[in-house]
Parts: structure tokens; C-alpha cells; sequence
């Protein structure tokens, strides 16, 4: 147990005891970012029917061929054709028809001549006239939509794995697709440990300090596609504590996330409780901040124990928590978010993975890493100033300007 895990191996023992949450159906107003559990295929044509792109006159364009603003076709007006009605006649040579925008285009007409190309009134409340000028020749198919020019029907039209969008709920809307398949969001658990812990509004005292790792992580979890089960703040007593996880386990959550108490210190018991009411597959890993990261399971329900410091947390969460609830979710993975960045100052490392806060921005078209203040794990202003963590690989110590590296985007700067 006293051997150090790299950062990779650490990620491959965990991701493999996770498996995706099942399939549940949700309606489309609690579909927004929940991740769509199968392929959505078109059952029917968008547009479903022929429409007009415009307010104007459905004509032949056999009929207007010839037309022009100084020599206009008259043409019979036969008919009046809002939104929401299917015309039953047919157009007739010689003959228009009044069409509003996304009405059904009637049989017999091929094209639409905006109400601007006509002398007809532009108010559409004003009387169907019963004659109209037309002085504008129009393609065929001009100003109409086709049948099926945005999906045909049997189309798949999202793929399973993609993060719901709001517009991506509005074509679910148009398909008719409700309710929507989903992946089940995971529920974890999330304690933070310490005596010397308080609430955010209460007032700080000599040796306290105010709680800000379940407030973080709690919103991580959030951002994660999972729901937090927020458990409290335990002090440093090991039968409280153990309490607070018997909690977990009655809840039946997917996880159990715990903030301080893995280290070796002489009031670290979540590591020791661990070991004894379950098991402990490894708890410290090759990388900096968050060296302590401890991983096991407790009566059962896997548990991940993250460090007491805010920065640690953080990159602990983001390295390890993350994709497993990322996975949960149903969201395939991969490197995708990791961007290639250039040094604009050297760094100095100790040889472990490394993981610094770092601003990055765009200088003569390329991405620039600058280290976004000084690096401490409880410097939680750092962590708010920085975009990105910058990554520096274990075994390198040292890194000169102009070095390329790979930086993990942390805002919504890169969104």
C-alpha cells in the first residue's frame, strides 16, 4: 500500500469498477443537458409539408415566367391561405393564391412570389384581393420550403451520448419525440471532515475556518450530470464519522465522496475507517496538489477520499471523480477537452504529474500558458484567476519558455 500510483493506473483501477447508470424516460422540459441514452431517429419529414418561406402569392411559375417590374402578370386571385390550414384546392392556370409564411403550399403552385414583388397590400389583415400584379419572375421552388428539407423521415438526427441541448430540445419538440431516453444521473454522496471546519455563515473564531470543499464539490458534482447528496460536516471522531457513511450506504448512492481525513496525519480517520468496514485499493498517487487520494469502498458503495486542501480537491475531483461520473452519465470519453499550449515563462516541477493553475491566452494566433499566481493548495484566488491547469508530465522537473504542454480548459472561456 505504501507505493505511489501513477496518475494513468490510478484512472484505469477506478473507471473499471463504474459502469453507465441505466436508461430512464423524461419528459422534454427535464431533458436539458441530461445525456441522451439512444440514437434519435426521424419518424417524420421537417418540414412535413411544403410551406411557403414568406408572405406573398402562391403562383406557376409557368404562369410568371415572363414577368417583370415594368411589364406585371395579372393573375386571378382564388384563394387565402394562413398558417395551420391544408388547402384543398388546387391552383389553376392563370390563378394565385395569398400564402402566409409556413403555410401549406396548395397543389398546382411551384413557387412564391414575396408580397413585396406584387402591388397586393404588405398589411395581412388588409382584403384578399381579387387580382394581383406580379413583377418578379421566381424560380421554381423559390421561397418554398420542400418536404423534408431539414430531416428526412428514418434520419438519425442525434446520436446516443450527446449532452442535450436547448436546441437540440427543440427538434425534439418538432420530431415528437417525448418522452426523451436519458441516462440516469449518479448520486454521490459528499462529506467534508474536520474539527476545524464552520459554515460559510457563521462567524470565524481563532483555530476555524469557513467550509468552501462541499460548496466546490458539490457544484462540480452538479456540473458533472450527477446529483450531490450533501451529508454535512463531520468532526474529527471516527464514530461520527462512521455515522455520516452509514447515511451514505441507507441512500443507496453510486458514490461516496469524502473531503480530508486520507493522509497520515494523527485525525486522518476516513482511511482507517475505510480499511476497517470495507477495503482500500490504493490512497496515494504520483501527482501534485492531492498527492493523498484514496480509493476503496465502504460497506459496499465505492468511495473516493479527496485531500483537505481547496486546491487539492479541486485537481483531484477534475482528475479522478470527474470521469467517472462523466461515464456514469453515458458520455463517451476521450482527450477532447485538452488543448496544446506554449510556455510564455519556465516552470519548475518536482518530478510528480503536475498540475498548475494557469491562465491561457491567444498571442499572434497561439494558445500561451502563463501560471496564474503562486501555486499553494489552499490559494483558492489562484484557482478563480486561472482558465485552465496546465499540465507537466511526471518525470519532468524543469520546462523552458516556449516548451509545449498539454493545458485541461477549467472555464467557461473555452465553452
Amino acid at each position: 500500500m505504501s507505493s505511489y500510483l501513477s496518475v494513468k493506473e490510478a484512472q484505469q483501477r477506478i473507471l473499471k469498477v463504474f459502469n453507465v447508470k441505466p436508461v430512464e424516460f423524461v419528459v422534454l422540459e427535464q431533458a436539458n443537458r441530461r445525456v441522451l441514452a439512444q440514437d434519435i431517429i426521424a419518424n417524420v419529414n421537417l418540414p412535413p409539408f411544403d410551406n411557403s418561406s414568406m408572405d406573398g402569392f402562391a403562383v406557376r411559375t409557368e404562369d410568371v415566367k415572363l414577368a417583370t417590374h415594368d411589364s406585371p402578370v395579372i393573375l386571378q386571385v382564388v384563394a387565402d391561405i394562413p398558417a395551420g390550414i391544408s388547402p384543398a384546392l388546387t391552383i389553376q392556370p392563370g390563378q394565385a393564391a395569398r400564402i402566409m409564411t409556413g403555410a401549406q403550399m396548395p397543389k398546382g403552385a411551384d413557387a412564391v412570389v414575396p408580397v413585396e414583388y406584387t402591388d397586393a397590400s404588405q398589411d395581412p389583415n388588409s382584403r384578399l384581393p381579387e387580382q394581383v400584379r406580379i413583377f418578379h419572375a421566381p424560380r421554381p421552388g423559390e421561397y418554398v420550403r420542400p418536404t423534408g428539407q431539414d430531416v428526412r423521415q428514418g434520419q438519425t438526427v442525434l446520436n446516443a451520448g450527446r449532452k442535450l441541448s436547448p436546441q437540440d430540445i427543440g427538434l425534439l419538440a418538432s420530431l415528437g419525440v417525448t418522452p426523451v431516453p436519458v441516462y440516469q444521473k449518479a448520486r454521490v454522496a459528499l462529506l467534508t471532515t474536520g474539527d476545524e471546519l464552520i459554515q460559510p455563515d457563521q462567524p470565524l473564531t481563532p483555530g476555524k475556518i469557513r467550509d468552501s470543499n462541499s460548496y466546490t464539490l458539490a457544484a462540480m458534482i452538479e456540473m458533472s450530470d450527477a446529483i450531490p447528496i450533501r451529508l454535512g460536516n463531520a468532526p474529527d471522531d471516527p464514530l461520527v464519522i462512521q455515522k455520516y457513511l452509514d447515511l451514505a450506504v441507507d441512500q443507496k448512492v453510486d458514490l461516496i465522496l469524502t473531503s480530508a481525513g486520507v493522509s497520515v496525519g494523527t485525525y486522518d480517520f476516513v482511511r482507517n475507517i475505510i480499511e476497517q468496514h470495507g477495503h482500500l485499493e490504493f490512497w496515494r498517487v504520483n501527482m501534485r496538489p492531492g498527492k493523498p487520494i484514496a480509493f476503496g469502498a465502504y460497506k459496499g458503495i465505492p468511495l473516493i477520499g479527496l485531500p483537505g486542501n481547496p486546491v487539492s480537491s479541486f485537481v483531484g475531483f477534475m482528475v479522478f471523480v470527474r470521469p467517472i461520473l462523466q461515464k456514469m452519465a453515458g458520455i463517451p470519453q476521450g482527450r477532447g477537452d485538452f488543448l496544446r499550449v506554449r510556455l510564455a515563462e519556465p516552470v519548475e516541477s518536482d518530478g510528480r504529474e503536475t498540475y498548475f493553475r494557469c491562465s491561457i491566452s491567444v498571442e499572434k494566433g497561439v494558445l500561451t500558458a502563463t501560471l496564474a499566481g503562486h501555486q499553494g493548495s489552499a490559494n483558492l484566488v489562484g484557482l478563480t484567476k486561472a482558465n485552465a491547469l496546465l499540465i507537466v508530465p511526471a518525470g519532468v522537473k524543469s520546462l523552458p519558455t516556449g516548451a509545449e504542454l498539454e493545458a485541461w480548459p477549467i472555464s467557461s472561456d473555452f465553452a
